[in-house]
């Protein structure tokens, strides 16, 4: 396996789409637009620049309510695809903005919700969906990239090669957490740490200190893999240089993506020579 520096774009690049009272006066305002929202069989270009132009804040609030998409999930399509996702995007090209919502099939989200006929259980279904839907949600995308991993992990160093989900010991008696050591958490010569996200900038900053346990428990020999994944990252990127920040110093041997999969085999095969 190969030595070298990676960078932040390269990641970036290689990213694919993880009680209190609710109603404050943001809330508020978007009750009324809601309210107010014109009920019509269709929705076309000029009721979504509309919605834009009378409050850019309430409208994106709105529009991603249409689409049932979150803050960071909704800012994160818009930048991908017009360099950002605020007022200042909007207003350099506005026919660009409104192409992108087309794109996102916003006109359709629009006329499906207003003319769908709601009955009691839809209710309980949407809060079910918004709350325990939610986090069940981020498990399962954080669970399918792992099984991603296991399954290339598998692949190179068969079924009793390796330990999922385990607290492995590394230098001096140290031990902490980690998703896969490789042949085992007795003596770990790889370990690979998967997070995978599409909500919260929490849990982001979570992943660097479980990857700083890690960096801290393990032999200096011992090669630490990192397999990531998310649109998210795109508005963290900050946390996302940290990451990248300690593989050019040598404490990550390589960061991942689903898109650089067939290179995270290629280097498991090499390891496996080399180790």
């Amino acid at each position: 396996m190969k030595v070298r520096d990676q960078t932040l774009e390269e990641i970036l690049d290689n990213l694919e789409p993880l009680d209190s009272d609710w109603m404050d006066e943001t809330a508020e305002a978007a009750v009324r637009v809601i309210e107010s929202f014109p009920q019509k069989a269709s929705y076309d270009r000029d009721d979504v620049l509309r919605l834009f132009q009378e409050d850019f804040d309430l409208g994106k609030l709105v529009a991603r309510l249409f689409l049932g998409l979150s803050k960071d999930g909704f800012d994160a399509r818009l930048a991908q695809a017009l360099g950002g996702s605020g007022v200042t995007t909007f207003r350099r090209d506005r026919d660009r903005f409104v192409d992108v919502l087309m794109d996102m099939g916003l006109p359709d989200a629009m006329a499906e919700c207003v003319n769908r006929e709601v009955h009691w259980y839809d209710v309980l279904i949407e809060r079910l969906r918004s709350g325990r839907g939610s986090a069940i949600s981020g498990q399962r995308r954080g669970r399918a990239l792992e099984d991603v991993v296991e399954q290339a992990v598998r692949q190179v160093f068969g079924e009793d090669g390796y330990r999922a989900r385990c607290s492995f010991e590394g230098a001096r008696g140290r031990k902490a957490k980690c998703d896969f050591a490789i042949p085992s958490e007795k003596t770990p010569r790889i370990i690979i740490e998967v997070k995978g996200y599409a909500a919260t900038g929490s849990k982001m900053t979570d992943v660097i200190g479980d990857l700083d346990a890690i960096i801290a428990a393990k032999r200096h020999d011992t090669r630490l893999l990192f397999f990531t994944d998310g649109e998210m990252w795109r508005m963290r990127t900050s946390d996302l240089k940290k990451i990248v920040e300690r593989q050019n110093a040598g404490e990550i041997a390589r960061i991942y993506t689903k898109r650089m999969l067939r290179e995270f085999i290629d280097d498991l095969e090499d390891l496996k020579k080399e180790l």
